[in-house]
């Protein structure tokens, strides 16, 4: 078989003719090879993104850190990364800073990335588009519902404080900032959001449809409302403590004491904080003097947020409403009025968010919140996770048409 395969085709194959052969067959391969890596490397750093090599030199600081390991494998992430057009050089840098920020454990220190920075800031502008939900984290760090926000979509759907949210859309989120979270459930109005959601007492979760709106929070509503005794008071609710709450705030109390009302019902309930100094300007509004709000920094050093102007209803009766849905500014107001004994907590247990986190633009419409200190109520009690005991405990009941909580307070002005 093999001499006739030679014969046909005249081919008389020797030792040196095999040397030969493979010797050319080796050259050719290397000679390939590497015409086809120089064209990989052409390729590739014709790709690769531009980085600006002059800041890869860490800042001067107390850590001595080895930046040549992030830059190796930025380059190899890059350079070997099957799909080239995932590899998008300003979500890995934003990628990176956020890794950087959530490597500390803090659910509220967080990165923004500048659609997160501009839904904040929106926010607490007063309006948005979205379901009308205000979102924190339990004690297990979990997404939780701190507060839907009255008459929004949310609320319409009867999302409570309190509820789990386990997916959005097909999301899990386990781990999930509250940036991130708040991006995915915004949108454009007229759009849909799903959650998946779970309540406490249910024994499984729910999906939740929400249809996305314009959201305009006005910070305070008032109105006057009768005691069973007779008397007239102010219900003034205080929904957040946002840009517009100071002015908000005082056109509601003129309105209220033109009314002539001899008691005022604070309602702090599904408020889930906002600015500090918007939380001093409250306070004051109630308390003579002395601190609203103690803030103790990582060194256990205290300072104290005084009485910073002459309020309006120093002498007028308080009671205040809380829930499991107040939180943070709203509970700094709560206790400095629980711990001078200025008026009664009525209600459930507040949410138990002790930490105070300050805004910080940066470059390129990117922002960071950062952790810096613990605040305590003025007789220096931390509530974080804990929340408010209420001097007076009512359940919300099941009936919404009847509100128990406000009708335990009003019944307060008569004792």
């Amino acid at each position: 078989m093999q001499s006739n395969f030679k014969n046909r085709f005249n081919y008389k194959v020797t030792s040196s003719a095999y040397f030969v052969v493979i010797f050319g067959l080796l050259i050719s391969f290397l000679i390939g090879w590497q015409l086809g890596h120089r064209d990989y490397k052409l390729q590739w750093e014709n790709y690769r993104p531009k980085v600006n090599l002059s800041n890869q030199q860490p800042p001067k600081s107390e850590y001595n850190i080895d930046f040549k390991l992030f830059w190796d494998t930025w380059d190899l992430v890059s350079r070997e990364y099957v799909d080239k057009k995932a590899v998008d050089p300003q979500k890995m840098y934003y990628g990176a800073i956020k890794g950087m920020v959530d490597a500390l454990g803090d659910p509220y220190t967080v990165f923004l990335p500048p659609d997160a920075q501009k839904s904040t800031k929106e926010e607490l502008g007063g309006s948005f588009e979205g379901v009308g939900i205000q979102l924190g984290f339990n004690k297990e760090k979990r997404l939780v519902v701190i507060a839907p926000l009255t008459g929004t979509p949310a609320d319409r759907a009867g999302v409570k404080a309190g509820d789990l949210i386990i997916k959005i859309e097909d999301k899990d989120t386990t781990g999930m900032s509250l940036p991130e979270a708040v991006n995915l459930i915004r949108g454009r109005k007229g759009t849909k959001v799903n959650l998946e959601m779970y309540a406490d007492g249910d024994d499984k979760t729910k999906d939740v449809a929400l249809t996305r709106d314009t959201i305009i929070v006005k910070s305070v509503e008032h109105k006057a409302v009768e005691t069973p005794s007779g008397k007239k008071v102010a219900h003034l609710k205080l929904s957040r403590f946002g840009e517009k709450t100071n002015s908000e705030w005082n056109q509601s109390v003129s309105s209220a004491l033109s009314d002539g009302v001899s008691g005022i019902v604070l309602d702090l309930r599904n408020n889930p904080g906002g600015f500090l100094d918007g939380a001093v300007y409250i306070g004051s509004e109630f308390i003579d003097q002395g601190d609203i709000v103690l803030q103790e920094n990582a060194q256990g050093e205290r300072r104290g947020y005084k009485v910073n102007r002459t309020g309006k209803l120093l002498n007028l009766p308080v009671v205040v409403l809380v829930n499991k849905g107040s939180a943070s500014a709203s509970e700094i107001v709560a206790g400095a009025i629980q711990d001078y004994k200025r008026g009664k907590l009525v209600g459930t247990q507040s949410f138990g968010k002790g930490t105070i986190q300050e805004s910080q633009d940066l470059p390129g419409g990117t922002g960071v919140h950062i952790t810096t200190a613990k605040w305590l109520t003025p007789n220096g009690n931390w509530v974080h996770d804990s929340g408010l005991t209420p001097d007076i405990k009512v359940e919300a009941g099941d009936d919404p048409a009847k509100d128990l909580q406000l009708e335990k307070a009003l019944e307060l002005f008569g004792l």
